[in-house]
């Protein structure tokens, strides 16, 4: 992801791409080459230079050691997802953030998807969604990235982020998984059920992740009181069916059932009114960096905070945990 974020901060106006920093020679020449900047072995010698704000695009089991100088001395960071590796390594790195009162964003870019943004926008209006069920599918074939974690560090975390966002930041009150490690020493594939205990109600996820699939598959499905969402990240397009703009359908043709009626030959996509969501291009990556940027000017409080970076952390770590009871 390294390579990514130096190609957008190359590209970005009113932004200047210091360097680049890599334990790699090749690596860090080839890339600092590519973008017109210096190479580095050591984030030391980045500081040195003098920086505003820095991307870790590193291992997870190596966040903290490449983010703790960089905290320390007031540069603003985003950190790739996940936060960290576990819950103590998380919290610290949260702590010192917030200690030093420094700028840290988690780079969860599902979150800057367009379909999600798309998906975001039109639920800001008409009727709140309020989830009762969220059903998320996230599976591809094996990469051999990102191998020193799970597939719920790894892949699940940003469904965890999502449903996490769709909860009001609120955690899970119970969790149950299921995960079984084929490839590397961790789960490759993971089935979690997370059920929220809220003022409006219960509502229940269940996400299934896996990176031994033969294709790749990522859909959320949201159904709520008073709408129901379907994304498709992978292909940019989602749609919307709201409850009140389908009430008098639903209202017919549930006195016509009452009354006996055959209705075997009502086709159901016909007479429901489904909402197509208005999806745009932009990059990503472009978003997220344009995000993290103006909280580094701004002072505002990222999209992604330490705080829910932390919490998806923990309860991913609350997910493996689940995995390990049910052995």
């Amino acid at each position: 992801m390294g390579q990514h974020h130096a190609r957008v901060y190359a590209n970005l106006p009113g932004c200047e791409l210091v360097g680049v920093v890599d334990a790699e020679p090749e690596r860090r020449g080839q890339i600092a080459d590519k973008f017109e900047t210096t190479a580095y072995e050591r984030v030391d010698q980045l500081l040195d230079a003098g920086v505003d704000a820095v991307s870790v695009a590193v291992p997870t089991t190596a966040h903290r050691a490449a983010a703790e100088p960089l905290l320390k001395a007031g540069v603003a960071c985003l950190i790739e997802k996940p936060l960290a590796g576990d819950v103590e390594t998380a919290k610290a790195i949260k702590d010192l953030a917030e200690s030093t009162g420094t700028v840290l964003m988690v780079g969860h870019i599902e979150r800057f998807n367009p379909v999600m943004r798309a998906m975001q926008k039109a639920a800001a209006t008409g009727q709140p969604i309020i989830p009762r069920f969220m059903q998320v599918v996230r599976v591809s074939p094996m990469t051999f990235r990102s191998v020193d974690v799970g597939v719920v560090l790894d892949m699940m975390i940003h469904d965890i982020d999502v449903v996490l966002m769709m909860m009001g930041g609120r955690e899970p009150d119970f969790i149950r998984a299921a995960g079984v490690a084929v490839i590397t020493e961790h789960e490759d594939l993971c089935n979690a059920w997370l059920e929220f205990n809220t003022q409006n109600g219960r509502c229940v996820a269940n996400i299934t992740a896996s990176r031994l699939a033969l294709k790749t598959e990522r859909v959320t499905r949201i159904t709520g009181e008073n709408a129901y969402i379907k994304i498709d990240y992978a292909a940019k397009k989602g749609n919307m069916i709201r409850r009140i703009a389908n009430e008098i359908q639903m209202r017919e043709v549930r006195e016509q059932i009452k009354m006996g009626a055959d209705l075997t030959n009502l086709k159901w996509g016909e007479l429901v009114n489904i909402e197509e969501l208005i999806v745009d291009d932009a990059e990503p990556i472009v978003a997220e960096l344009e995000a993290f940027l103006h909280a580094v000017r701004t002072g505002e409080r990222p999209a992604i905070d330490a705080e829910a970076g932390f919490a998806n952390v923990r309860t991913a770590q609350r997910i493996v945990e689940a995995i390990k009871r049910a052995m």
